[in-house]
């Protein structure tokens, strides 16, 4: 049994890809640096290079429409179990079949990709949906997010667009990064002190003065606006998922 192990990046795993058809050899099972082997495995411990990650992406983009290229790197920020392992099987059809392969759909690993990026494109528009900023004492803005997917990177370009004239920082509290907007470019962040905002809240020591009164005036037109005799939970949790609820003011 053939194992990779590879640093669990992107790059990575592009770089498994670039070893794999150099040594003629491809694996069954990829595993993180550090993981204990199966029994009987034959090990490859792969270190991850940009340039032989950068020849194996190109040789995709000649293969793959922009759009499908997307379904690629949205599969990878699902962190589905096991999912490096199609996206390696996927890419070396990709690679060995002529192009269009990628629109055979019949094929297992071919579905299963469109279907997982999917989902997280789904889950990006919802991030879209359901982002609620809190502003802060220096006029910046601040959102917590926790999706079921790495789908931040997803929606980032919307929010550029849509607020490019305030300057805002949105954060996945689950996963412990996020993205910086200051008027001009955004930028991946990773805040070493961030234990006071795991819970999605500004202290209201950082709050700007009136946000706690925006914030109740938008919880108590949501209650307004609501009519008790019509109200469908479940409808509610089809279209608004319980998972964003304790981001949103208006459920606080």
């Amino acid at each position: 049994m053939v194992v990779f192990r590879y640093d669990k990046s992107f790059e990575g795993l592009l770089t498994a890809l670039f070893d794999a058809y150099f040594r003629k050899t491809f694996p069954e099972i990829l595993l993180p640096h550090g993981e204990t082997l199966p029994l009987f495995a034959e090990p490859h411990d792969v270190t991850t290079d940009k340039l032989k990650a950068t020849r194996v992406w190109k040789g995709i983009e000649a293969k793959l429409p922009h759009k499908l290229r997307n379904m690629v790197l949205y599969t990878w920020l699902s962190e589905l179990p096991r999912s490096d392992m199609l996206l390696f099987r996927y890419l070396r059809k990709i690679i060995d079949n002529p192009k269009g392969y990628a629109y055979n759909f019949g094929d297992k690993d071919v579905f299963e990709v469109k279907k997982i990026a999917q989902k997280v494109s789904h889950e990006g528009h919802y991030l879209q949906m359901f982002v609620r900023f809190q502003k802060a004492g220096d006029d910046s803005y601040f959102a917590p997010v926790s999706p079921d997917h790495n789908a931040l990177p997803v929606a980032i370009p919307y929010f550029k667009d849509r607020f490019h004239d305030q300057q805002w920082l949105i954060y996945d509290v689950k996963r412990r990064y996020g993205y910086y907007y200051d008027l001009d470019k955004v930028t991946e962040v990773t805040l070493e002190d961030d234990g006071h905002l795991l819970d999605g809240k500004l202290d209201p020591a950082l709050m700007a003065e009136d946000e706690k009164y925006f914030q109740t005036l938008w919880q108590n037109y949501f209650k307004a606006l609501s009519i008790k005799e019509r109200v469908n939970p479940r409808l509610q949790r089809q279209h608004m998922p319980r998972r964003f609820w304790k981001h949103l003011t208006e459920k606080q």
